[in-house]
């Protein structure tokens, strides 16, 4: 499609993230909500890129109500829960908590390494808010990735992925070369956030720490002359409130 056209319903163009300083001394760049984007993305509760020091971390801490994906950028992040699991990932491996009726876990880097990676809280539905608390994991050569001219896609969520939530979704990183095109279903919400490089969303300038909203389907056209890496994440509202607790989601 023509990237100087919008074929989607956003609220503006791209927005810059927000840099978050988490009480433990963890940075984040936040998508949202933010000051630029003070809202959620139903079923989307919040989503931040974290940089992790060597010397910083989560300790054991409570969730509940919502879902947890973490996508490693850069090297490997330790994860603990109250479920008994002990899990390091590493760059392009991914990790989803089903907090349900709750856990407890803990997020430090491994092997005494800074890292960073990308986290997203999804939703539960309101029948599902206290169903048990379940842990999954990928490794990246278990995500499928595709070549298409101008881009190439590994599929974090979605077709072919070893991981579901209970949340229809699409969760896709991207590396676009020259053009592509994200397609959102219809009525589906979501969001692109840029990771490096620059380009084009629909003819706009787009780079590192920027987001995208997408709040009602549609097609997004990306461009760039050299290189962007992107994360693109839609998926199917609840319609219900979100009501976010700090580390509860009611």
């Amino acid at each position: 499609m023509d990237a100087g056209s919008s074929g989607h319903d956003a609220e503006g163009g791209p927005v810059s993230g927000q840099m978050v300083r988490h009480g433990t001394g963890v940075n984040s760049n936040r998508a949202f909500p933010t000051n630029n984007y003070p809202a959620n993305l139903d079923p989307f509760v919040l989503f931040e890129r974290f940089y992790i020091d060597s010397d910083t971390g989560f300790p054991m801490h409570p969730h509940r109500g919502f879902e947890i994906v973490s996508y490693m950028l850069d090297g490997g992040m330790k994860h603990e829960d109250s479920l008994g699991v002990s899990h390091t990932a590493c760059e392009g491996d991914t990790m989803r908590i089903t907090t349900g009726s709750g856990i407890r876990h803990s997020e430090f880097p491994a092997d005494g390494a800074a890292c960073n990676g990308l986290q997203l809280w999804v939703n539960l539905p309101r029948e599902k808010k206290d169903v048990d608390a379940d842990y999954a994991d990928a490794s990246a050569s278990e995500l499928p990735t595709n070549e298409y001219d101008g881009a190439t896609v590994t599929t974090v969520i979605g077709e072919g992925s070893p991981i579901e939530l209970h949340t229809p979704m699409e969760y896709l990183d991207v590396r676009v070369t020259d053009e592509w095109t994200w397609n959102v279903p219809t009525g589906w919400s979501g969001f692109l956030y840029g990771i490096s490089g620059s380009g084009t969303v629909d003819g706009e300038s787009f780079s590192e720490g920027d987001v995208l909203p997408v709040i009602d389907g549609g097609a997004v056209g990306v461009q760039t002359a050299s290189e962007l890496r992107a994360v693109a994440v839609s998926g199917q509202p609840h319609d219900e409130p979100i009501r976010q607790r700090g580390p509860f989601v009611l």
